[in-house]
C-alpha cells in the first residue's frame, strides 16, 4: 500500500545505548543490525524514509537528516525531523522497537488523517505507548519550545504541541484494532511482544527468540 505523498516516515535513533554498551542502531539482531528493522517497517508501511539523530554513520540504511539536536534526546531528533519535511504528517518509529508491524504504522496515519490530531500514538492494556507516533508538522513550533524550555519528555511535550493547536492526542487501543480485524501480525506475534524494547543485551536475546519462533513455525 502507497500512502500519500504527503506523509514521510523517521526513524529515531539518537539514543545513548548506556546499556546496551554500544550504539543500538548497529546491534546485530538475527543476523542484521537494529536499524534495519526500522527502516524496513516504515518502507513496508509505504513511506518514504530518513534517519533522525544518527550517533554512527547510518547513511547506508536510508538518508540521513542534518540534526544539531542529537545531543537532545529524542525530542530533538523529531524536531529535526519535522523540520526537514514539508510532508504533513510524519511517523516516527525508534531504533529499539524491532518487532513492530508495518500495518500499525498504516493504521495510526490513516486514523491521523481521518480525525487532523496533532499527535495519534496506540496503547497496550490500557497504557498509552509513546512510539510509534504520527505528528502533524504544525506541531513543530510547540514541539520546539518544549524543548527550548528544557522539558524533554517526548509524551509530555505531545501533550503540550496538541493544546497549543486546540487538537487532541488520539491514543488508539491495538487490541480494538486487532479485535476488529483491522490489524494482524503475519508473523504470528501478540500485540504484547511488538512493543519490545531493546535495551540491554538480555532483550535482545528475547528479540531473538520472538523472531526465531516465527521462523521455525514458518
Amino acid at each position: 500500500m502507497r500512502l500519500a505523498a504527503e506523509t514521510a516516515g523517521f526513524v529515531l535513533a539518537g539514543g545513548r545505548s548506556s546499556r546496551m554498551g554500544a550504539d543500538k542502531a548497529l546491534v546485530q539482531l538475527a543476523g542484521r543490525p537494529l536499524i534495519s528493522y526500522a527502516v524496513e517497517v516504515l518502507r513496508q508501511a509505504g513511506l518514504d524514509v530518513c534517519i533522525a539523530g544518527a550517533r554512527s554513520p547510518l547513511e547506508a540504511f536510508a538518508p540521513v537528516v542534518e540534526d544539531s539536536l542529537a545531543d537532545r534526546g529524542p525530542l530533538g531528533g523529531i524536531c529535526a525531523a519535522l523540520a526537514s519535511t514539508a510532508a504533513q504528517w510524519a511517523v516516527f518509529v525508534p531504533v529499539d522497537l524491532p518487532l513492530l508491524p508495518a500495518g500499525l504504522q498504516v493504521s495510526l496515519l490513516e486514523r491521523a488523517q481521518i480525525t487532523g490530531a496533532a499527535v495519534t500514538a496506540c496503547s497496550l492494556n490500557g497504557f498509552t505507548q509513546t512510539f510509534p507516533a504520527v505528528i502533524c508538522r504544525e506541531a513543530l513550533p510547540a514541539l520546539r519550545r518544549e524543548l527550548e524550555a528544557g522539558r524533554g519528555g517526548c509524551y509530555t511535550a505531545f501533550q503540550a504541541a496538541a493544546g497549543a493547536l486546540g487538537l487532541p492526542v488520539e491514543v488508539v487501543p491495538v487490541e480494538f484494532l486487532a479485535q476488529c480485524g483491522q490489524l494482524t501480525d503475519e508473523r504470528g506475534l501478540p500485540p504484547a511482544l511488538w512493543f519490545l524494547n531493546v535495551n540491554t543485551a538480555e532483550d535482545l536475546c528475547r528479540a531473538e527468540c520472538c523472531l526465531g519462533g516465527w521462523h521455525h513455525v514458518s
